[in-house]
């Protein structure tokens, strides 16, 4: 089984910011810990993007209960490691993510987690890998978790729920109003169409923030099927 989670927040897209990096480190602990207590695994790999962050981050947390290793490791993946998270795989270390997902897919097939991929490039270059890779590779996997603000609104969804977009209430601060659900992830054009023809008797959601509270726990159901 391979799974995604997303948390497509502007502030933690820029990895050259010294701050963004810290932060998104210590997400990916919360959600690694939390997988641990929902799934009961003992046997969790974390694979960080290269040998200096898990270097500097199994120093760091030298209580975390789950192992270290790098993209670029000679054997990042071992025989023990009952479900395998990649934090922040990079598009540029695309052959090696490829690798480790095709070896975890061996019988008996072990969960692969990406959090927060960042596998798609923008550079115009590799236009033809990226349309490779969405059609083939990233089709694999299944988003069990996403979350974008967008500057009027949000796009949502938590497996196995459906995908939620959401606009902003202007008599509420903080509120958000459900524009419309569906099956597939919203691409730009649909996301133009919804918020220009928002309807008015939409139901009132809870603030964003507020659903992602319980962001990490709200997965326990399929990560407890995907561990058996």
């Amino acid at each position: 089984m391979r799974a995604i989670v997303e948390l497509l927040i502007p502030q933690l897209q820029f990895l050259d910011d010294e701050g963004a990096q810290i932060e998104l480190w210590e997400l990916s602990r919360i959600f690694i810990d939390t997988l641990i207590e929902e799934t009961g695994s003992q046997q969790v790999k974390a694979i960080f993007p290269d040998a200096g962050a898990a270097a500097l981050l199994k120093y760091q947390w030298k209580d975390a209960t789950f192992g270290f290793s790098s993209l670029s490791d000679r054997k990042p993946v071992e025989a023990e490691d009952e479900i395998v998270v990649m934090v922040v795989p990079d598009y540029q270390m695309l052959e090696y993510v490829e690798r480790i997902a095709s070896d975890l897919s061996d019988d008996p097939p072990r969960p692969l987690i990406m959090w927060n991929p960042r596998l798609v490039s923008e550079d115009v270059g590799v236009g033809f890998n990226v349309r490779k890779l969405r059609r083939y590779f990233l089709s694999t996997f299944t988003v069990v978790y996403s979350m974008r603000p967008l500057p009027s609104g949000a796009v949502f969804r938590c497996y196995p729920g459906l995908w939620k977009v959401f606009y902003d209430d202007k008599d509420r601060p903080n509120r958000y109003l459900l524009a419309k659900e569906q099956i597939s992830r919203p691409d730009a054009e649909e996301l133009e169409i919804i918020f220009g023809i928002v309807d008015e008797k939409s139901e009132r959601g809870s603030s964003l923030f507020g659903m992602a509270a319980g962001i990490f726990s709200s997965l326990n159901r399929f990560m407890k099927v995907i561990s058996k």
